[in-house]
């Protein structure tokens, strides 16, 4: 992969942290607040001895992983801010998760926070082919894929095949409904016809990692997101972190080339010598 791929995925992951922090996720905060008896860590919070989040700790890893991101987004000290971002962030998860729910949508963007470090320094406009690169956007867009087919099978797992034939987006709709939604209550058939769609189409993701070029790419990053904004506009659930995960499938590097042609295009003639 060209390294300036990286220089504009990193800034645009390391940036949605405070997004993340203070509005996607501000109910992490709300954990500082809680009796420490209700925390239950998850099994590497376990592992680790995770240390248990009082207000101090909470508090702490909040604007720790605010601070390291905002500087990791400088490019500055890749390995060092990057990695620290990812210990942060993950301890941050910790944190968000040991109280009885679980999310599945952060881990292609803790993917791709583990891997961005082992890259280097990146630049805007390098066009050098990296394999550190490559293989760390690689292993982004299979946690990507795994996200899709994962959550088809922990569906077939625990809801059998009652989950596509039965009233799964029924009730999602009854409950979380909008304006754009409601009317798919009464077209008989449309949601268990639905069900099946998005299940078939989770199990059929591994054909994800097939996607070469830069059109299918674009393509696929199209598709994937106007599927989580469709989701968004009828039951008001997004996966914000998942969504900036695909945002690594893009050919940034366009982005970088386009401008440094508009720049020469713009630029003005030199005047001939006076003779």
């Amino acid at each position: 992969m060209p390294l300036a791929r990286i220089a504009v995925f990193r800034v645009i992951a390391y940036l949605f942290i405070p997004i993340d922090v203070f509005v996607t996720t501000a109910w992490v905060r709300a954990h500082a607040d809680v009796p420490t008896e209700w925390y239950q860590p998850l099994l590497i919070g376990r592992l680790l001895h995770l240390p248990t989040p009082t207000h101090t700790v909470v508090l702490v890893v909040q604007w720790a992983l605010v601070i390291a991101a905002v500087a990791a987004a400088t490019g500055r000290a890749p390995r060092l801010l990057g990695t620290a971002v990812f210990l942060l962030y993950g301890e941050w998860m910790v944190i968000a998760m040991s109280y009885g729910k679980v999310d599945h949508d952060r881990i292609a963007f803790l993917v791709a926070l583990a891997v961005l470090p082992t890259i280097g320094r990146a630049r805007f406009r390098d066009r050098r082919s990296s394999e550190s690169a490559g293989f760390a956007m690689a292993a982004v867009l299979v946690a990507v894929m795994l996200t899709y087919f994962l959550a088809a099978w922990a569906k077939i797992r625990f809801g059998g095949w009652d989950w596509p034939t039965g009233a799964t987006l029924t009730r999602a709709v009854v409950r979380r409904g909008t304006d754009l939604s409601h009317w798919t209550l009464d077209v008989p058939y449309l949601l268990p016809a639905a069900q099946w769609v998005m299940i078939i189409f989770e199990l059929a993701s591994p054909l994800i990692l097939l996607v070469r070029g830069d059109r299918a790419r674009i393509g696929l990053v199209l598709f994937l997101l106007g599927f989580h904004v469709m989701v968004y506009a009828g039951v008001g659930i997004i996966f914000l972190p998942h969504c900036i995960a695909i945002l690594s499938i893009l050919p940034w590097e366009r982005l970088t080339t386009l401008r440094r042609r508009a720049t020469l295009d713009t630029a003005p003639a030199a005047s001939p010598a006076s003779g």
